[in-house]
């Protein structure tokens, strides 16, 4: 019973993107080891960009620096 989570910064991802991910998701793990794809489950939790950061800075910082 595979389960994967995808993280992702909260910016706007549409539900067909999501969609996407999952089914994506659920591929890889039926392609490369034989899971059955009823029992793989696929999470995908939008974090706000001020709760991830990335080399001692908030993404929402780093965003607003341009980089």
């Amino acid at each position: 019973m595979p389960y994967v989570n995808i993280k992702v910064t909260r910016e706007g991802v549409t539900a067909e993107q999501k969609e996407r991910l999952i089914r994506g998701a659920t591929d890889l793990l039926v392609d490369v080891l034989g899971k059955n794809p009823k029992t793989v489950f696929v999470v995908i939790d939008e974090v706000d960009t001020d709760n991830w950061g990335v080399a001692g800075k908030s993404v929402t910082q780093i965003r607003k620096q341009g980089r």
